[in-house]
């Protein structure tokens, strides 16, 4: 099977600034995150096609779509990729499904109107087949933008700030639509963003990314349990990233019990059933540190370790502590004072107390049960 991984590399001085390298296999959802200004926007468009840097390379699988080296560049329109822009640039005279049909200029003319109305289903959209984007909400119109990129059957996805427009609520239908959708999809999919809440429920992979440079790039989990990511903790604060399953509810007691590789922990009551998968995030500064096991005390979850790194830097007073508990890495940001007054070292067994209420839960898929079925 030929391959479906995205490779990119895209370098120059100016007059945006670029020094990125990228990677993003088939299945995987690589988040771009960073400030404004930061080059987010001009990477997307340079893996379409639509801007061309000083120095380039972007491969698709066994297609080479930029090269600079050899002086070859391939135009936008002959290139398998789907994107969805910030303000959606749907056509406003013409129909949901007369916006979906302009991309499938690929297929037979008879074809062309049954497959857009299929793909207004998968998006939900089959009772708005003949509203014109003024007549429909930003949801719905992202939604419309989603299922012309899914028209042109792409071989990679690009979305740029899908839900910049709407608010939370439709924020996070959207969220889940396209969760849904990548499980499908089997093709790269980059996720461009300046809300972490984004990367935390899609991510798969993170590219951060300040004024054009790489600052760090990597499996999402890897990098939310280091503790020398200090433009993250200065941005949204450092958290580490678990991935559990519901293992049990306890109704009486507002708690919902998950099991992750290491242990386990309750959590206050959410909208969540048993077997269903969850991602965690635990921030830094939520956890509590102790050398001998706690007793007497109102919190449930008291998680056992080892002190695998310690990073502290001159112009703070706190330290990051990162913990090795089973399979995961937990970050604990302390005083230095506290690392003196427990005599904090890396190897050292310590154990760490976690609020039910500090723990943050985001669904990210099906439920075991429905998984098999």
């Amino acid at each position: 099977m030929a391959s479906r991984t995205l490779s990119v590399t895209l370098r120059q001085h100016g007059p945006i600034p670029l020094d990125v390298g990228l990677t993003c296999d088939a299945g995987d959802v690589l988040a771009i995150f960073g400030p404004s200004g930061s080059g987010k926007t001009t990477v997307l468009r340079s893996i379409a096609g639509l801007y061309r840097p000083e120095h380039a390379r972007v491969i698709s699988g066994d297609d080479a779509w930029t090269d600079t080296a050899s002086g070859f560049f391939a135009p936008a329109h002959r290139r398998a990729v789907g994107f969805v822009f910030q303000e959606y640039a749907l056509f406003p005279h013409l129909t949901a499904v007369g916006n979906v049909v302009t991309a499938l200029g690929h297929r037979p003319r008879a074809e062309r109107r049954p497959r857009a109305e299929h793909l207004l289903r998968v998006v939900h959209l089959s009772g708005h087949l003949d509203r014109r984007p003024a007549a429909m909400s930003g949801g719905e119109r992202q939604r419309v933008a989603l299922a012309r990129a899914l028209a042109r059957e792409p071989a990679v996805l690009l979305l740029d700030e899908p839900f910049a427009a709407v608010d939370r609520g439709v924020r996070r239908h959207l969220q889940d639509q396209i969760d849904e959708l990548r499980r499908t999809l089997d093709i790269p999919l980059i996720l461009v963003t300046h809300d972490f809440d984004d990367v935390v429920r899609l991510a798969t992979h993170l590219l951060v990314l300040q004024r054009g440079q790489t600052v760090a790039f990597g499996p999402l989990r890897s990098l939310m349990s280091r503790p020398d990511m200090t433009w993250l903790r200065d941005a949204v604060g450092l958290g580490s990233l678990l991935d559990a399953v519901v293992a049990r509810e306890h109704p009486s007691r507002g708690l919902v019990e998950l099991e992750f590789d290491g242990g386990a922990l309750l959590v206050s009551q959410s909208s969540v059933t048993v077997g269903t998968r969850v991602r965690l995030r635990i921030p830094a500064r939520e956890v509590i540190l102790a050398s001998r096991p706690p007793e007497g005390l109102s919190l449930h979850n008291v998680l056992s370790g080892t002190v695998s790194a310690i990073h502290a830097e001159t112009a703070v007073d706190h330290v990051i502590v990162q913990i090795a508990v089973g399979g995961v890495l937990l970050l604990a940001e302390v005083t230095r004072d506290a690392i003196a007054t427990l005599g904090i070292v890396v190897g050292m067994r310590l154990h760490a107390l976690i609020k039910s209420v500090s723990i943050d839960v985001v669904r990210t898929g099906a439920t075991d049960a429905a998984r098999s079925e």
